[in-house]
């Protein structure tokens, strides 16, 4: 794996959830994660509220 905790750009983004969802995909594809990994990211990310999400994010990402 390339890079375990890849940048996330959020600042001046749509904070739409799916919008943050496939920001996050494009960065994890892009770190060259496993789609284990990435399904793993996504299930967390969506198994609750709009702050699970940022903060699945946070966790995951290095979000700026």
């Amino acid at each position: 794996m390339k890079d375990e905790r890849p940048r996330l750009n959020l600042v001046g983004q749509d904070g739409n959830a799916f919008v943050i969802l496939g920001l996050a995909r494009r960065a994890a594809k892009k770190a060259e994660w496993s789609q284990e990994k990435i399904d793993a990211f996504m299930k967390e990310a969506m198994s609750g509220d709009y702050d699970n999400l940022l903060a699945t994010c946070m966790r995951f990402f290095d979000v700026s």
